[in-house]
């Protein structure tokens, strides 16, 4: 029996890419088949994209990517009972295996044998259909976009940003860097009440976009102070929580400096190398907590409910929109113009690109 066949963009090698036939996967006990509406290109593909590898993550077979998604059930395997053909869902990539001592404090994506959507060799979702296990789908609500229902993975990391530093609403925060990441974690902490936030990036069009997005006040760090400027802004009341979310090293140096005593620093993003020195005797004298983040955990329904509830608008980080046909031009521009580009936005119906 011949097996019905859907498009999907395919990996080869660095910079070899293509849109070609692949069967449409079958849902096994457990899983569900959802047909994609949209999905976003992270910076983990164009890394892969460009370099065939993240760390120890290598691609060594031809590979789909893609992991930041929405769209439909159509189809259910046996034993499913939390979504139904028809439900319109969000799809959390990661996968725990549910048993280990991670998954069962709460932590699961920290569990060694999480099968993650796009990370080698399991493929991803730029592709009109993908399965999954249906506990890592959830339901949108009737107002939320598919879109909003693809950007809940990067807001996502925002939102665990949010708890790793505790943040309440009394807290002055300060985003460094504004990528899709720094500009999400931003509506993430207006999400959890913060009224002060303050961004740096040493693009214009990002801290302008910042601005639009809602900050209090943004800094190019190239050309002010940091540590002067956040001074005056703030009165001399300083900043309580620091979402670094560069990876650059300066930037993460600077962290100590910039955050009160007693304060929190939040490290997303990551740096290329491993060792980066920090101002250990001011970490110590100032008691600040300093915290690592990998991915995220229990944010899905968080984030779906706080947005559902709130006048915040994350579909500004959207800046291009392509058909899954155009997948090469939408990564090379992703690549390639950081300077005018935050989010690119897939979809494998070129007719849902055109509403």
């Amino acid at each position: 029996m011949t097996k019905s066949l859907m498009e999907a963009a395919v990996l080869n090698k660095p910079f070899e890419i293509e849109v070609k036939k692949v069967s449409i996967p079958e849902p096994r006990d457990g899983e569900a088949l959802v047909k994609v509406y949209c999905i976003g290109v992270c910076g983990s593909d164009v890394h892969y994209y460009e370099h065939g590898k993240i760390g120890r993550y290598v691609v060594e077979q031809s590979i789909i990517l893609g992991h930041e998604l929405a769209g439909d059930v159509v189809k259910v395997g046996k034993g499913v009972t939390n979504v139904s053909p028809g439900d319109r869902v969000a799809v959390e990539p990661g996968v725990p295996c549910g048993h280990c001592d991670y998954c069962k404090s709460g932590r699961y994506n920290l569990c060694p044998d999480v099968v993650f959507m796009a990370t080698p060799p399991v493929d991803g979702a730029w592709a009109e259909y993908v399965t999954i296990r249906s506990d890592m789908l959830f339901k949108l609500p009737e107002r939320m976009s598919y879109e909003e229902g693809a950007l809940l993975e990067p807001l996502s990391v925002g939102f665990h940003a949010m708890n790793r530093g505790k943040v309440t609403p009394s807290d002055r925060v300060f985003v460094s860097g504004l990528g899709p990441i720094g500009l999400l974690a931003i509506q993430a902490a207006k999400m959890f009440g913060v009224t002060e936030i303050y961004a740096s990036d040493v693009v214009p069009f990002r801290r302008q976009l910042a601005m639009e997005m809602g900050v209090t006040a943004t800094i190019d760090p190239i050309n002010e102070h940091l540590d002067e400027r956040i001074k005056e802004l703030t009165g001399g009341k300083g900043i309580t929580v620091v979402i670094e979310s560069s990876g650059n090293q300066r930037a993460i140096s600077e962290t100590v400096k910039l955050v009160n005593r007693g304060g929190r620093i939040v490290l997303v993003g990551m740096p290329v190398t491993n060792e980066i020195p920090l101002n250990i005797n001011q970490l110590i004298d100032g008691e600040i907590d300093v915290y690592g983040l990998f991915r995220y955990a229990n944010t899905y329904m968080p984030a779906i409910q706080a947005l559902s509830k709130s006048n915040v608008n994350i579909e500004k980080v959207i800046t291009h929109k392509f058909a899954l046909s155009e997948i090469k031009e939408a990564v090379e521009l992703a690549r390639t113009e950081k300077e005018t580009s935050i989010k690119v936005m897939i979809y494998p119906n070129k007719e849902k690109l055109e509403q």
